[in-house]
Order: C-alpha cells, then sequence, then structure tokens
C-alpha cells in the first residue's frame, strides 16, 4: 500500500456529506447513571462520495479514480469544503490563525495544528497534509518570509532556519486537505439515464498514519 498525493475530484467532493467520527464507550449502569469511556484519542473522518455523482461523466471519472487507487488499498487526497483551513469561518487564512509552539531558543521543528473549541476542553488535531505553498507563519506576531521555514507535505512539520527565542509563540495560517481512502472494494453503479448515473454509496475514510 502507499500514499498517492492526488486530490479526489473537487466538483464531485462539493456534493458530498459527512465529518468527524468518535468512538465511546457508554455502559449504563443499574442506577441509571453511565460510564463513557473515549476510545480514540483523535477524531476520523468520513465521508461519502456518492451524493456529489450528478452525472455519466462524474461517475466515469470516480471509476477510474477507483481503479487507479485499487479499490481501499492506496490513500489520496480529500478537500473538505466545510474544514480545509486554519480558519474556522472559511475565510483566507492569516499568520495569526492557529498556534503551533512556542520557542525555547533551540527548536526548530513544528506541526501543524488546528484548534477546535474554546478554553474548556479543545482538540488539537494534527494537520498532515497542508496545500503546497499555503503555509505561511509568524513569530510573536511578526510574519516569516518564505526562505525563513520549510515544509513538509507529507506530515505537515514545518522547519524553521533559525529557532525561536524562549517563550516566543510560533503561529500558522494554511489550506489542507485529509488523507482518505475508500472503504469499499466495490461500486454499485446505476445508469439512470443516457446522461446520467447514480453511485448511492461511495464511502472513504481517514487515514491517521498517513
Amino acid at each position: 500500500m502507499s500514499f498517492h498525493p492526488i486530490r479526489f475530484p473537487l466538483d464531485i467532493a462539493l456534493g458530498a456529506v459527512g465529518g468527524p467520527q468518535r468512538l465511546t464507550d457508554v455502559v449504563t449502569l443499574a442506577s441509571g447513571r453511565e460510564e463513557r469511556n473515549s476510545r480514540w484519542a483523535r477524531s476520523r473522518r468520513r465521508y461519502n462520495a456518492g451524493y456529489g455523482v450528478k452525472s455519466k461523466a462524474d461517475m466515469q471519472a470516480v471509476l477510474e479514480f477507483f481503479e487507479e487507487r485499487r479499490g481501499r488499498f492506496h490513500a489520496f487526497l480529500w478537500r473538505d469544503a466545510l474544514d480545509c483551513t486554519s480558519r474556522n469561518d472559511g475565510a483566507a487564512p492569516t499568520v495569526l490563525d492557529q498556534e503551533i509552539g512556542t520557542g525555547d531558543g533551540a527548536e526548530t521543528k513544528f506541526q501543524l495544528v488546528k484548534r477546535y473549541g474554546a478554553s474548556f476542553d479543545p482538540y488539537l488535531r494534527p494537520i498532515t497534509k497542508p496545500v503546497t505553498g499555503s503555509v505561511i507563519l509568524a513569530v510573536d506576531g511578526s510574519p516569516l518570509a518564505g526562505g525563513a521555514f520549510s515544509v513538509a507535505l507529507s506530515t505537515g512539520i514545518v522547519t524553521l532556519i533559525t529557532a525561536p527565542a524562549n517563550g516566543a509563540v510560533v503561529t500558522a495560517g494554511f489550506v489542507f486537505d485529509v488523507p482518505v481512502r475508500f472503504d469499499t472494494d466495490r461500486l454499485d453503479v446505476e445508469l439512470s439515464g443516457f446522461d446520467a448515473a447514480v453511485a448511492p454509496n461511495i464511502p472513504l475514510i481517514e487515514v491517521l498514519d498517513e
């Protein structure tokens, strides 16, 4: 298996449905009270791309993409139109969007993350597939030039040429994709008209270790 750095067709992805999934065990006691245990430290996205198929041409594009990925075998990139930037409002990224670390005078590598929630119990989601050329950084609010850092597009780790001073806050803005794979080895396609096709179920699941 491998990861293919190619994005699922955007026009079809825009019609898809899906979002984050968590796994929680809930045990109801004899008293009626509950014991709850969260089994996953990270959420995992699931999508159904079938809702985005509107024509025979769309279905042919999905079929070709599916075959090249060998079904569930190879992972690829997915654009989640609702959640694909460092901003929660969908606006263009800025260098102050997400805090990704604090300098200690020696560390130069920082993982891109996106924060969900406020001060009560925020979730920090590692961003591992930033879009080429989209990452912008600042140290203590001062933007860095593009040559002052590099970005690993396969992991989302940024490396600064100069280590930030002790206590300096490193912030970032970015656009990102989600690494996913097909969650089926079978496509059921229905030709509903001369130029229309229906594929009611094309499940995709996020691959956390890519």
